[in-house]
């Protein structure tokens, strides 16, 4: 091959390369999102193997200096990547990668918190002026019989010794929810709409059994402290659900399998960090929730979680000099 039609055929991906190394600059592959660190290694290899390629074909000492300064470069940053500590690791991916993917997939999430919110206000609203409908509209057995006590004193009636074994219990539950909800892909999202819908349906039906009661307040304030982070949680899992099916449905200019890979490893991303976040949530759902704090406490935690999720996901992970 003449080196003309080797340059022609290479150059792109050499410019990529580069283009990725600058990127990359002092902060390393923390400066990357997850498919960027993958594409880095992958050009880097290629761009090793066209150095061997140009120095056993003899091509101009120019051009095999450029892809030995260049693979050198990019030696740096992927091998120091490799070199990392588990624990430097851990808190690259808490710190830049999930929550720069998060906003990343934003539409999805966006679409299933759509879901979720329209349902819990058309149930709230359905069963509120008919408490009959909760039966058309929830599982039987979410369903009070009688309703004659505060949701805080019906589900926190346990010693709070036993509290690990209860969030051990809560968060094994919604891990399955969220696995459900992830596993929705295979049904090119359908079954991840319907269980988020249904944990809207819940939500709201739920509100106003309770609010009918006369225990809304109690209702809401329960749910606060460890509500917001599990209900994020669940919306984020099933993001992660649709991504895997939008790389089906609309590959792009990808080959569908690549881009039903591409869009798992995105969604592998996002589902490490909601089993984080439903362990968090259990923790405070088995250990501070049952507390007897006055339900404007209560309250007074669902917002600080809230806050400090806006904060994590709008600002995670952002280049403060780009900011």
């Amino acid at each position: 091959m003449q080196q003309s039609t080797f340059v022609e055929r290479r150059a792109a991906a050499w410019q990529r390369l580069e283009e990725l190394v600058r990127r990359a600059g002092r902060r390393g592959i923390r400066a990357l999102d997850p498919g960027a660190v993958a594409e880095l290694g992958r050009l880097y290899r290629a761009a090793t193997s066209d150095l061997a390629f140009a120095r056993g074909r003899g091509y101009d000492a120019s051009l095999t200096e450029y892809l030995n300064r260049l693979t050198a470069r990019a030696h740096a940053h992927v091998y120091g990547a490799a070199n990392e500590s588990g624990w430097d690791r851990i808190a690259r991916f808490y710190a830049y990668t999930f929550p720069r993917e998060f906003r990343r997939s934003f539409a999805f999430f966006a679409i299933c918190t759509a879901v979720t919110i329209a349902c819990s206000v058309t149930a709230y609203a359905v069963v509120g002026s008919h408490p009959n409908e909760a039966y058309a509209l929830l599982p039987k057995a979410m369903i009070p019989s009688r309703i004659d006590k505060s949701l805080h004193d019906s589900n926190f009636g346990f010693d709070l010794g036993y509290w690990p074994a209860m969030s051990s219990m809560i968060v094994t539950n919604n891990m399955r929810v969220a696995a459900i909800a992830f596993a929705g892909s295979a049904t090119l999202g359908a079954l991840t709409i319907w269980i988020v819908a249904q944990n809207g349906l819940m939500l709201g039906g739920l509100g106003a059994l309770f609010t009918r009661a006369g225990f809304g307040y109690d209702f809401w304030a329960t749910i606060a402290p460890h509500g917001v982070i599990e209900l994020t949680a669940i919306q984020i899992a099933g993001a992660a659900g649709l991504l895997i099916a939008a790389g089906v449905i609309y590959p792009g200019r990808l080959r569908r399998r690549d881009a039903i890979a591409a869009n798992a490893r995105r969604a592998g991303t996002l589902i490490a960090g909601v089993a984080s976040m439903l362990v968090v949530a259990g923790t405070i759902e088995g250990a501070i929730s049952p507390q007897r704090w006055p339900p404007a406490a209560r309250i007074a935690i669902g917002a600080l979680t809230a806050a400090a999720l806006l904060l994590y996901f709008g600002f995670g992970g952002r280049d403060a000099r780009r900011a």
